[in-house]
């Protein structure tokens, strides 16, 4: 499907954090994730950005703040384990929200989450994070196996590069979520490297006969719902 862009906003006015989130989105980004653990004006720097994801047809959801979704009308939440129900996320963002939640390397944890309804489930980490360096690591198998028993989009997450990237999606995942690996250097260049990944995934798979049986199954249905909003 195509990077998921997570904010870096550690040291960097508002500004910049949407400069920067404008180039991600122009390199090739299909979602964006704001992501603030020390946020300085939450409100006024996720509703600038939600302006930009608009703008560009970008889905924008909200790092573990459901409140703050809801006030400017965020395309949905991304929830980590201790960060609130997803059946109460849900009855507060109402049916059309995108609801994602972190799974850490815990399939069980997300065949769970799919059955109380969130639109996506993210692994990982997979590589050694700055942002989250004590983090368990999660496993390739976990993906494969998820691949087999989930019919919603698999997030990748943690340390992930162009370089090693390839690997989480010849595993199962449908999008890589990165920081790091697109902000800290030219943004645009860095967004695009991980989309030339998904372009040649998307010629390799358009030359197989998998193509036909891939597109009938739940799992591009629900790739569809989530996108079409």
């Amino acid at each position: 499907m195509g990077l998921y862009a997570i904010t870096q906003t550690e040291n960097k006015c508002g500004e910049q954090v949407i400069t920067e989130v404008a180039a991600a989105i122009k390199g090739g980004a299909v979602a964006i994730q704001y992501r603030d653990k020390n946020p300085v004006d939450a409100l006024y720097l996720s509703t600038e950005l939600l302006k930009l994801c608009r703008a560009h047809c970008v889905p924008l959801l909200i790092n573990d703040d459901i409140e703050l979704a809801i006030n400017i009308g965020a395309d949905g939440v991304h929830l980590g384990k201790d960060d609130g129900a997803i059946k109460q996320a849900r009855k507060r963002l109402g049916s059309k929200a995108i609801i994602g939640v972190s799974c850490y390397n815990d399939l069980k944890y997300a065949q769970d989450a799919e059955k109380e309804g969130v639109n996506y489930v993210a692994f990982g980490r997979f590589y050694p994070s700055s942002s989250k360096p004590l983090a368990a690591p999660a496993k390739l198998k976990t993906l494969k196996q998820a691949k087999t028993r989930l019919s919603i989009p698999i997030v990748a997450i943690g340390g992930i590069l162009p370089e090693n990237g390839e690997r989480l999606l010849t595993a199962g995942a449908d999008l890589l979520a990165v920081i790091g690996g697109v902000f800290n250097s030219d943004i645009e260049q860095s967004a695009y490297a991980y989309q030339i990944l998904f372009n040649e995934r998307s010629r390799s798979l358009h030359k197989s006969s998998f193509k036909s049986a891939f597109l009938t199954t739940h799992y591009a249905i629900a790739l569809k719902r989530w996108f079409s909003k």
